[in-house]
Formats: structure tokens, C-alpha cells, sequence
């Protein structure tokens, strides 16, 4: 599936973005449902060997000594994605010179219509900072199951044949430089407080897991 023309994903950005300024909750508010952020499950290492947009092999072990911001999603998505690159990339303007000490990710789930120039387009679109990882059917599906994110192909009898969506695991995962899962931000967290969460686990040096904030 081609990537929409830049003017079109600009649009697209924008009236994304006008969304976020009346859906998303003001700072230290939290959507109905939903925990700021929430403790991720055991201090796991979440472990994943996929491709970069330039065909490279990407392993967890290649940002070991910076922390990792991760989100599952792909191209086509109508609104949970783009909302959450969108967030990425104002917590990576809220984290300032800091930023530096973060590695952005969005892991597609449909590999299948997702390029690597779709993913380069995609993330360029919102951020330079944000790497595009893609791989085999196989390997997204355990690198999904290693950050416990579900995923599955949606289809649509009424729609053209071929057509589909793809339901999945909303919000972003944090892990620290040592690789181990340290938060599961929940979806539409205010991207202020991530960066101040981040900031502050960079202030004290490392991934020492958190307890929930309610």
C-alpha cells in the first residue's frame, strides 16, 4: 500500500492534531478508564530482532544505555497511531537536550502493506527521531508477545476485497538503559507527564521500576 503523498499526510497530521486539542484530557486529567500510567508487568527484557527502513537488523540489545520509548501500530490506522507519534514527538520537545538519552520507536503490526519506505515516509512525517521498525509476519509476532501487545487482521465483508484494519494494543512502553520494561504508559497519557516521568527516571540513572500512579 503506497504512503499518502506528503500533502495528504499533512492534512491528515492536521486535522489529527486539532482532535488532540479537544479530545485529549489537560494536564493531570486522565481519560475516563484509564490509569495515567500503570507499572509494566515483571522487570522483563523485551527482546526483538527486526529491520530498520534501510534493511538493517535492529535488536533491543542495539540502544542497551539509553532508554527506549516503544509503540505497536501501522500506516493505515485512522486515529489511536497517529495520536500516539504525535505524542511521541512532544515528548521528545518536552525532554529538550535530554531527548538525546531516548530512542523513539514505532513497531508496525502489518508488515504486509508497510514497506520500509512507507515506514520511513510515516515516521518522518511526525518526527526524524522516531525509527520505523519493521520484520517478518514471525518476528513482529513475537516481538508483539515479548511487550505483551495483541494484535489481529480485521476485515470487513462490505469492503473491497483485500481491505482490512488491524485492532491492537494501544499506548507506549518505556524501558530502561539497561533494556528491562519499566512503564506501560497508558493510551493518551498528556505527553508532558511521560516526559516528566522519563526526566525524572533519567534523574536518578536508571530503570528501577515505579509503583502506579493513580
Amino acid at each position: 500500500m503506497p504512503c499518502p503523498p506528503p500533502a495528504e499526510l499533512a492534512r491528515k497530521l492536521e486535522s489529527v492534531t486539532q482532535r488532540l486539542k479537544t479530545a485529549l484530557p489537560a494536564p493531570g486529567q486522565v481519560p475516563q478508564g484509564h490509569s495515567p500510567a500503570e507499572t509494566a508487568p515483571n522487570t522483563v527484557v523485551p527482546r526483538y530482532l527486526l529491520q530498520d527502513p534501510n534493511g538493517r537488523a535492529v535488536t533491543n540489545e542495539d540502544f542497551l544505555g539509553r532508554f527506549q520509548l516503544i509503540s505497536f501500530g501501522y500506516t493505515s490506522c485512522p486515529d489511536v497511531c497517529p495520536t500516539t507519534l504525535l505524542e511521541m514527538k512532544e515528548v521528545l520537545k518536552h525532554l529538550g537536550d535530554k531527548a538525546a538519552q531516548l530512542q523513539s520507536i514505532f513497531i508496525t503490526v502489518d508488515p504486509e502493506r508497510d514497506s520500509a519506505q512507507v515506514l520511513r515516509e510515516y515516521t518522518a512525517a511526525f518526527d526524524p527521531r522516531i525509527l520505523g521498525l519493521r520484520g517478518s509476519e514471525d518476528l513482529t509476532r513475537r516481538a508483539a508477545a515479548e511487550f505483551r501487545v495483541r494484535y489481529e487482521k480485521v476485515r470487513d465483508p462490505a469492503a473491497p476485497a483485500g481491505s482490512y484494519t488491524v485492532d491492537h494494543s494501544a499506548g507506549m512502553i518505556l524501558l530502561g538503559p539497561d533494556g528491562r520494561a519499566v512503564v506501560r504508559f497508558a493510551y493518551a497519557t498528556p505527553a508532558q507527564q511521560v516526559a516528566e516521568r522519563i526526566d525524572a527516571l533519567m534523574q536518578e540513572g536508571g530503570s528501577r521500576q515505579l509503583p502506579n500512579r493513580q
